[in-house]
């Protein structure tokens, strides 16, 4: 149940007791007496004492017994009086006699709507960090059970007598070995893949698209797949199609010279 402000009880106690006041004293007071009772000197208010007037008269005529003139304007200094020939109204009381009527109290809290703003971010940790770990774990587990159960294909010991024909890198260079036979070392190299590292450096800052759906990273998908594919490409050529000096051969004629 609401408490009741202490001065809001004082001030219903004193408007009930002054309602008995004027019931036991035969209602004969008017309200224009108590208004000008009330009402304090026109010297004394900082009240215009055309206004002071213009309000008792109001008051007068919403009892019920005053007439339209019942406040007189009077030159500023004089006095405001206002005349009311009719009894007041029985008081009007609420339940248990309160002459008050208060509004709940509602908290500030309760009437907020405070929603928090959905953020598109997830933590590097522990959220990613974790699952790549669990997956680094799983793959070193499945290298170590594969090792034990199969050989790697390892060939003859090498003869420093010897050199094999054709001496091929091993398939992750043979791309760069390609090229080598292509170009200039220094270009083949150091600007050729150079230049692809850099520009792929530089995609995060060229698409800046913020959708994770392929559909909508047309440019970043494009420029991942020219640059996987230019390289598988040259090292399927170097792995299947070079022959005995690294010449360029046909595998379904002279046959595969390639080794793991």
């Amino acid at each position: 149940m609401t408490e009741i402000p202490e001065h809001l009880r004082k001030r219903a106690e004193a408007a009930r007791q002054k309602a008995a006041d004027k019931a036991a004293s035969g209602g004969d007071d008017a309200p224009g007496a108590d208004a000008a009772a009330d009402a304090p000197a026109a010297g004394d208010s900082k009240i215009p004492a055309h206004l002071l007037a213009r309000s008792q008269a109001a008051k007068a005529k919403k009892a019920g017994g005053g007439d339209d003139s019942g406040g007189a304007l009077t030159p500023a200094g004089g006095t405001a009086t206002a005349v009311a020939t009719a009894a007041p109204p029985p008081g009007i009381t609420g339940p248990a006699g309160h002459t008050q009527r208060l509004l709940t109290v509602i908290k500030a809290g309760s009437i907020q709507d405070v929603k928090a703003t959905p953020q598109d971010k997830v933590h590097v940790w522990p959220h990613l960090l974790a699952i790549e770990f669990v997956a680094a774990l799983a793959m070193t587990v499945f290298v170590l059970v594969f090792s034990v159960f199969v050989n790697a294909p390892l060939l003859e010991l090498a003869n420093i007598n010897e050199t094999p024909n054709p001496s091929k890198a091993p398939w992750y260079f043979l791309g760069l070995q390609e090229l080598l036979t292509m170009f200039h070392p220094m270009v083949a190299g150091v600007t050729i893949p150079g230049m692809g590292i850099f520009l792929l450096i530089l995609a995060p800052y060229l698409d800046r698209n913020p959708s994770n759906k392929p559909e909508d990273r047309k440019f970043a998908i494009s420029l991942f797949t020219v640059q996987l594919m230019y390289w598988a490409v040259l090292v399927v050529i170097g792995s299947f199609f070079r022959g005995p000096g690294f010449n360029f051969v046909a595998p379904w004629d002279a046959g595969l010279f390639f080794e793991l």
